[in-house]
């Protein structure tokens, strides 16, 4: 598994590639985490447009990534059907935002 991070005005936004299992839960919370230290203001968008599997390690990843953040935005973008079909039988779809694509940020606009 690996993982990319870009910050796109309010939100880190992270791309995961590989499966969401029991070996890659660790290491994915812990960067997960490290990001949500340093920024703690932003808002987080999973893509996980590149995730074919995932399992309960990695429900408990995002679940907990979801609780941690309190009053900031947790989303889910670019999910497989394969994917979401978990998140739904999890009740995951119902608590945190899933949609097809990530959105380009918007920029601050000073007038």
């Amino acid at each position: 598994m690996t993982i990319v991070h870009t910050i796109q005005g309010n939100r880190i936004l992270v791309a995961i590639h590989g499966d969401l299992d029991l070996t890659t839960a660790a290491p994915l919370r812990e960067a997960l985490d490290e990001l949500l230290d340093r920024y703690r203001e932003k808002a987080l968008v999973l893509d996980l447009s590149e995730v074919e599997f995932i399992d309960s390690s990695g429900l408990g990843v995002i679940l907990g990534r979801y609780r941690r953040m309190g009053n900031r935005t947790l989303s889910l973008v670019g999910v497989r059907p394969s994917v979401k079909a978990v998140l739904e039988l999890a009740g995951i779809t119902a608590i945190i935002s899933v949609t097809d694509a990530v959105k380009p940020a918007v920029k601050d606009q000073h007038v």
